[in-house]
């Protein structure tokens, strides 16, 4: 679908159940619809070096991998994928007739108010939610898929890919990238030899991929969701980096301490730092994780169409930066 025909599918499109208009969300790789009681999902028609959702073909298999893997960590919350039509003119989903066009990922809408960031923002996050969401980690990453073939040093040309980002964040965050980029190859080098040997011990799995705070439900039972699933190597992990990036993400709402917790509860229960240089590979990537999210809000903020947008998106790019900047004089 292009821009305009998801504006018409907003302001005419027929939405099963729905009495009034959805409201909208644009993120930078989909469009996303809040209905009364469901959300549908649309992949934009777009190809990045990391994703290629270009073709309708490739968009359909990827809203059904979409559905596959993020039912290992939900309960009844992702239900199927529904086409979208075009009938003379008009845009419909789930109907059965006209031209498809494209394809929705069909979830239950789930209360807003219970995301986890939204209860950081709000100071409402408990230690009970900690340990009961590293409870649920550590079991899904126990009972997940071992990856034993990996080039677990790939990471250092993932890491390195944000020097694209340079130019356009400007000079101050250029220098800034440059010397994490110098000091990310250095520790890769010194410890090339720790991620294989992490590669053979079975500690890279098949993850979830992107265990950050706007990705999870507190009901109070966690809810993870919205797992990666047009990359498979981002989400077969290590799973540290996994959950670097859930505590880098608590670091980055000023919640050091339930980041702290959630590493205490998680590594009693699933042993994965067991020495320094194993916690010095954690703050690393933490740096990492730090560095994509970075990315992705400069890519964000290349794409959205408003100057606030922008604007936000820069800021936080920005912040990002900082918190990477942060790790790296800690390794």
């Amino acid at each position: 679908m292009t821009k305009e025909h998801i504006a018409k599918l907003l302001s005419e499109g027929e939405f099963p159940g729905q009495t009034g208009r959805p409201d909208f969300i644009e993120t930078h790789i989909s469009w996303v619809f809040l209905c009364e009681r469901f959300v549908y999902k649309v992949k934009k028609p777009i190809r990045y070096s990391f994703l290629d959702f270009s073709t309708l073909e490739k968009r359909k298999y990827y809203c059904e991998r979409e559905i596959e893997l993020n039912r290992r960590l939900t309960d009844d919350i992702y239900l199927d994928v529904q086409s979208i039509r075009e009938i003379s003119g008009r845009f419909y989903i789930g109907y059965g007739e006209g031209e498809i066009i494209d394809y929705a990922v069909r979830m239950r809408k789930l209360d807003k108010n219970r995301q986890m960031d939204v209860l950081l923002s709000n100071n409402k996050v408990t230690d009970s939610d900690m340990k009961n969401l590293a409870e649920k980690v550590v079991r899904f990453h126990k009972n997940t898929g071992i990856i034993f073939k990996k080039d677990v040093l790939q990471i250092r040309n993932e890491f390195n890919d944000l020097k694209s980002e340079a130019e356009y964040l400007g000079a101050a965050d250029s220098a800034l990238i440059d010397h994490a980029i110098e000091s990310s190859d250095a520790f890769i080098e010194s410890y090339k030899d720790l991620f294989f040997a992490r590669l053979k011990d079975g500690y890279y799995r098949d993850c979830h991929g992107d265990l950050h705070s706007r990705n999870i439900f507190l009901l109070p039972d966690p809810q993870p969701f919205d797992c990666i699933e047009f990359n498979d190597e981002y989400r077969q992990i290590d799973v540290l980096n996994e959950i670097a990036f859930l505590c880098m993400d608590l670091d980055a709402f000023g919640q050091q301490g339930l980041s702290d917790l959630f590493l205490d509860y998680y590594n009693n229960l699933f042993p994965v730092i067991k020495n320094e240089k194993d916690r010095k590979l954690f703050v690393y990537y933490k740096s990492y994780r730090a560095n994509i999210r970075a990315k992705v809000n400069s890519l964000r903020a290349r794409n959205t169409g408003n100057d606030a947008g922008r604007k936000l998106s820069l800021a936080e790019a920005d912040k990002y930066l900082t918190l990477l900047d942060q790790y790296m004089q800690m390794l």
